[in-house]
């Protein structure tokens, strides 16, 4: 049972946002060829699939590293686990940055940033579980997320005017100098937990890691969440992936491409600004994840066949007001339904079954290509997958622990 205190530690705020940083500054190495697609093989001299490779290992490398890492966030901490992703952040970015113009060595170097990247990410409930209060956890998640969001949006929205001023070397040596500033910073202003986390989490026991995948692995709810994952977030990382490659046969330019791909962070944005709070108010996760998933829909109809600039915009906005605003719901939902595994646990199998969707769509979008190169045969596929996620969430239940933390929260008012 949770109890809340009147207690809040201020410099709760100062370690999300540390962590909104470090998510941030991943996220742009993750995704920031994607705009730049062709632009990228034609400067190395490789394949586009080699070009999404650089953005394909983050999701392979997850597969093996995500365990470990929930496994470090929760045994040795929340400052522990950030650390050694900052400090892979530090050597890459920097190895990145020295030799930008040999496309093994900037292979290599995302292969060490893929490493981080699940120290980061695996982190989001961690840092609510240690720092928020239960009733604002939805809220910290939703806007750690956020950040994921807006290094998105930095990388799709300005890299390929980076590129048209500075090329591709001088791309990564900016990257590399703000890599360097946001992991000193982790490294300086991090705390382990708030001073009031054993007053507002009373008599929480977490089991260990290997448990606590077995129990949710045990749990019908958390495999239909899980199911729902593999289909939603898969489609989201090779939809971003492939942004240039979907429109391009339509006439769309990397620019234009890259401006599509921030303005559907953008609505991820506000997406996460608003559903998430609702959610939070109203103790509710199943109807916005239903809502998330029916309005993704159309944005995805329009993606895949408008004609004009203006439409693909709108349709990339709602797309991600909706994908996007889900994540973070679906995080908090995980953790209320595997209690007592791990936090990290949870959103890491969640995390991880959506690396293992992201890299079959990702070959299967490339390798199903009509014979004009349009993606559309596999997007129509997205739609289909779209509406049976809308099916599944209809079968979730809201979970006991929600119920009986407004329970809680009302006798104490």
């Amino acid at each position: 049972m949770y109890h809340t205190k009147a207690g809040r530690s201020p410099y709760r705020w100062v370690v999300l946002g540390v962590f909104a940083l470090i998510n941030i500054i991943v996220e742009i190495h993750w995704i920031m060829f994607a705009p730049i697609t062709g632009e990228a093989a034609a400067f190395y001299h490789v394949s586009v699939l080699q070009i999404g490779m650089l953005s394909m290992l983050f999701m392979l490398v997850y597969i093996v590293i995500s365990v470990p890492a929930s496994y470090v966030i929760d045994t040795w901490g929340l400052r522990a686990g950030l650390s050694i992703g900052a400090a892979l952040i530090a050597v890459f970015s920097l190895l990145k940055a020295c030799y930008p113009a040999q496309y093994n060595v900037v292979l290599i170097s995302q292969f060490g940033l893929a490493v981080a990247q699940p120290f980061i990410l695996n982190a989001i409930t961690k840092v609510g579980a240690n720092w928020f209060p239960f009733e604002e956890r939805v809220m910290a998640a939703g806007l750690g997320t956020l950040a994921q969001y807006i290094g998105i949006i930095l990388a799709m929205g300005f890299t390929p005017y980076i590129v048209s001023i500075n090329g591709i070397e001088g791309l990564m040596t900016l990257t590399g100098w703000v890599s360097w500033g946001v992991v000193i910073l982790v490294f300086l202003l991090v705390r382990e937990k708030s001073p009031y986390a054993e007053e507002e989490t009373v008599s929480i026991v977490r089991t260990d890691v290997l448990s606590g995948i077995r129990s949710i692995l045990r749990n019908r709810d958390m495999m239909w969440l899980l199911l729902l994952f593999f289909i939603g977030l898969g489609m989201f990382n090779a939809v971003t992936t492939w942004i240039e490659q979907i429109l391009a046969p339509r006439g769309f330019n990397a620019e234009q491409a890259g401006m599509v791909g921030a303005i559907m962070m953008l609505g991820g944005i506000i997406g996460a600004s608003i559903l998430p709070v609702l959610s939070d108010k109203t103790g509710k996760r199943k109807p916005f994840i239903l809502v998330a998933m029916l309005g993704l829909l159309p944005g995805l109809f329009g993606l895949t066949f408008a004609g004009t600039y203006s439409l693909v915009l709108i349709s990339g906005f709602i797309i991600g007001f909706f994908i996007m605003s889900a994540g973070p719901i679906g995080f908090q939902y995980g953790a209320e339904l595997s209690y007592p595994a791990p936090e990290s646990t949870s959103q890491g199998l969640m995390l991880w079954v959506g690396q293992v969707s992201g890299v079959l769509f990702i070959y299967g979008m490339d390798k199903f290509r009509a014979a004009s190169g349009s993606m559309t045969p596999f997007m129509i596929i997205f739609m289909v997958f779209t509406l049976f996620n809308a099916l599944i969430s209809l079968r979730l239940k809201e979970s006991k622990l929600v119920t009986q933390q407004l329970e809680v929260h009302d006798e104490t008012r």
